[in-house]
């Protein structure tokens, strides 16, 4: 692809509105503009002055009016591809704003793919591609954290983390290569202990980086809640209460729900999926079978379970094996129903699972949620907290990346204990340097930088 042709796209969301905006980059956008457009001040827009905007009419090839417009006029290189382009900002019927589209492309410009503009950004060092997802993430944005996270990679705070490191690893490289092509004036004795010690902290750094990760990305996609129990233990009727909405049907039949129903909200910031599910049992009825099925392999990717508890009614083998299932996940126990007079203990259900997040819960009446919300948020705001003055790793790509880096200065320092030469020691050092070079994209493979930007809508 030339990166120096010139290519449009709708910028807004094609829907009716007060504007649309059509966004133009490359080396003719000005010319292409200059075709279409009737400005009100010829003389002023005839000057083609920077980052000035002009009111006028875009014109049909027969010289009449297709829309009165707003011409945004932006030389390159301080654009966000860093190329010259231009906006228009039509009115936001669908119809026009697909009619001004076309009127652009029959004057020159193509349809832009999907990323485009992103990509020419990339490609012309405008930005990282650390920075370049971070564009996407924060149009997918979820919740607050995520939204937050992206703005904070979007500033450049994983490239200016990743490249101190890799000049780190650069320096070790070349001070190695250098000793060793010029042994007379430069010595490499006892190198290895300093560089042992610089391995050792830029592994800290990467995993510290690493694990935070692990709860970055989890808390960016949002936290996957499972709500089991057996039938009519108040599940439906507590994803209703915390939805604030009737959501999920609630009937006093056994078995009313019976396939899964899931709703995304944000509690203090950080998005939850909660997902209520059938509940657990034998049955021989077809559909209900299918629906216990669902709920286990639910509960298997969860990343919380909210065991929910009928108190009105003794505990039972359904109970039991709803426990066997959850054993090594984290949990929140519900004791629901207490607006009923009880058949089991809080004591004895203490004292039959060893689970330390119990909440007692009337979903009927709504007793009990605002400590449900409070101890969500201490289970996982925390750690976003926590994180705040961390660079964190949103990103699955950039975690994997990360992962190989720190096992490649695994093996220098295990060259190093096995008293390899130095010069293998460059290889290792080398490969961890590429592989960070893969977070910020200043190593990296086309069909890599493709499947990336081919996941943007189009206009971005």
């Amino acid at each position: 692809m030339e990166i120096n042709d010139t290519y449009a796209a709708i910028a807004t969301a094609m829907s009716p509105g007060s504007i649309s905006i059509i966004r133009i980059s490359g080396s003719h956008s000005f010319s292409i503009i200059q075709s279409i457009f009737r400005p009100k001040n010829q003389e002023r827009f005839r000057q083609m002055e920077s980052h000035t905007i002009h009111y006028g009419h875009i014109l049909k090839k027969d010289g009449s009016v297709l829309d009165e417009v707003m011409v945004v006029l932006m030389k390159g290189p301080k654009t966000f591809t860093a190329e010259d382009t231009v906006e228009i900002d039509c009115h936001g019927g669908v119809l026009v704003t697909k009619n001004v589209l076309e009127r652009v492309i029959e004057a020159g410009a193509r349809p832009a793919q999907p990323g485009e503009f992103t990509k020419h950004a990339f490609l012309n060092g405008r930005i990282d591609l650390s920075q370049a997802e971070a564009v996407m993430d924060i149009i997918q944005a979820k919740n607050e954290y995520a939204l937050s996270s992206s703005l904070q990679q979007l500033s450049g705070s994983v490239l200016t983390k990743i490249n101190q490191m890799r000049d780190e690893m650069l320096d070790a490289i070349a001070f190695i290569e250098a000793c060793l092509d010029d042994p007379e004036h430069l010595s490499i004795e006892g190198y290895t202990n300093r560089l042992w010690q610089k391995v050792l902290s830029m592994q800290n750094e990467l995993d510290t980086m690493i694990q935070n990760a692990k709860d970055g990305i989890l808390l960016k996609e949002g936290i996957k809640t499972v709500i089991l129990g057996k039938p009519n233990a108040g599940k439906s009727s507590l994803m209703n209460l915390i939805l604030g909405k009737e959501r999920a049907i609630v009937t006093d039949i056994e078995g009313t729900t019976r396939d899964l129903l899931s709703e995304q909200i944000q509690i203090g910031g950080i998005g939850f999926e909660f997902v209520d599910t059938a509940g657990i049992h034998p049955t021989h009825d077809l559909v209900e079978k299918i629906g216990v099925q669902r709920s286990l392999e639910q509960a298997n990717q969860a990343d919380l379970i909210l065991f929910v508890i009928d108190s009105s009614l003794p505990l039972d083998e359904n109970d039991q094996e709803i426990l066997s299932l959850i054993q090594d996940k984290k949990v929140i126990l519900i004791y629901n129903k207490t607006d009923l007079p009880p058949m089991i203990s809080i004591e004895e259900i203490k004292n039959t699972f060893s689970i330390s997040n119990i909440l007692e819960m009337s979903a009927k009446n709504g007793f009990g949620l605002e400590n449900f919300k409070k101890l969500l948020l201490s289970l996982f705001a925390n750690q976003n907290m926590k994180m705040n003055d961390e660079v964190v790793i949103t990103n699955v790509r950039h975690k994997n990346a990360l992962i190989q880096a720190r096992n490649r200065l695994e093996d220098v320092k295990k060259s190093i204990e096995n008293g390899i030469s130095e010069d293998f020691l460059t290889i290792d050092l080398t490969d961890a340097y590429q592989y960070l070079g893969m977070i910020t994209g200043q190593i990296i493979e086309d069909d890599v930088a493709n499947r990336i930007f081919e996941k943007f809508c189009m206009g971005k």
